[in-house]
């Protein structure tokens, strides 16, 4: 059995002239490979007068892309969408021999696709020593990731605040 969820979001800016608008990419539309099945999806773009282009990037995700020919003092995307939302098992899927224990090291074939992925950036002091407590010691790859995320659960707090146009706050404690 599955449930039916609707999601509406809006962004709005508002500006105190008439500005011309650059051309904005909107990357709000769920992937079409995702597991989530989207039941239906609409983008709504104000100021009216605009044009759009679908595009979709090298992983296969929907970006609009928005352009604005007269000037404006408003800019609003709204998008409404209903998704259904399913059971599935997390663990449906294998692992090639080699990934069966981590670490595991990716075969040349695998480095040269993944090569944009694979680029690390200066860990940060606190980041550093955080993954140092939780590196893989030749433990079956599945294990390691699951316990990793369940550490995660337990060392992330959460703060929500109410106060008008702000986001939920992630904090690690």
């Amino acid at each position: 059995m599955s449930i039916h969820v609707a999601l509406k979001h809006v962004t709005s800016y508002t500006y105190d002239r008439l500005v011309n608008l650059s051309p904005q990419l909107v990357r709000l539309r769920p992937a079409p490979h995702g597991r989530t099945r989207i039941l239906s999806y609409s983008l709504n773009v104000e100021p009216a007068q605009h044009f759009i282009n679908w595009q979709q990037d090298p992983q296969g995700n929907y970006q609009a892309r928005l352009v604005f020919p007269e000037k404006t003092d408003a800019f609003k995307v709204t998008v409404d969408l209903v998704a259904e939302m399913a059971v599935y098992n997390p663990f449906d899927f294998f692992l090639a021999p080699h990934a069966d224990l981590c670490p595991f090291k990716y075969e040349e074939s695998d480095v040269q696709q993944l090569a944009p992925f694979l680029v690390r950036g200066a860990l940060t002091p606190r980041f550093g020593a955080y993954l140092a407590q939780h590196q893989a010691t030749k433990e079956k790859t599945i294990d390691y990731l699951v316990g990793l995320n369940q550490q995660l659960w337990k060392d992330i707090s959460y703060t929500i605040r109410m106060e008008p146009g702000v986001h939920v706050l992630f904090q690690a404690t």
